[in-house]
């Protein structure tokens, strides 16, 4: 159980890797994960999830079909949902701190596998940094 504020950009800052979100905590049967991306993600799709991508810092750009409405571009402070079944993919041109807010049943690709994919047991931390109020 969370019994501290939990700060996303030291949780970000904290990460190991681009590619490679990790849970910093869970509301009923969401996580919320943190991660750090530059360059593009694989395509896939989450058949029974939707999944929102809130951008703490940089910009990233979220590829759809066009007939899903086509690519959207999510500045800092910004968040878009990206609804269940859709194809896409992201990318960043620069590094960029995003939040993830998806059912615990999320895999990271979908179905796919990739070398990119990582399990939700690799996305699971000890322990997200505390706020420097904390």
């Amino acid at each position: 159980m969370q019994e501290h504020p939990i700060s996303l950009d030291l949780a970000c800052s904290a990460l190991p890797e681009l590619w490679s979100p990790r849970v910093v905590g869970q509301v009923n049967d969401q996580f919320i994960k943190v991660a750090r991306v530059q360059g593009e993600f694989p395509w896939h799709a989450h058949a029974d999830e939707d999944e929102m991508f809130l951008v703490l810092r940089g910009e990233l750009r979220i590829g759809r079909a066009p007939s899903d409405g086509g690519d959207v571009l999510v500045r800092a402070g910004e968040f878009f949902v990206v609804r269940r079944g859709v194809r896409h993919n992201t990318a960043a041109a620069e590094e960029t701190w995003i939040a993830l807010i998806e059912t615990v049943t999320t895999e990271h690709t979908g179905g796919e596998q990739t070398p990119m994919t990582r399990s939700i047991a690799a996305q699971m931390t000890e322990a997200a940094p505390r706020s420097s109020g904390a």
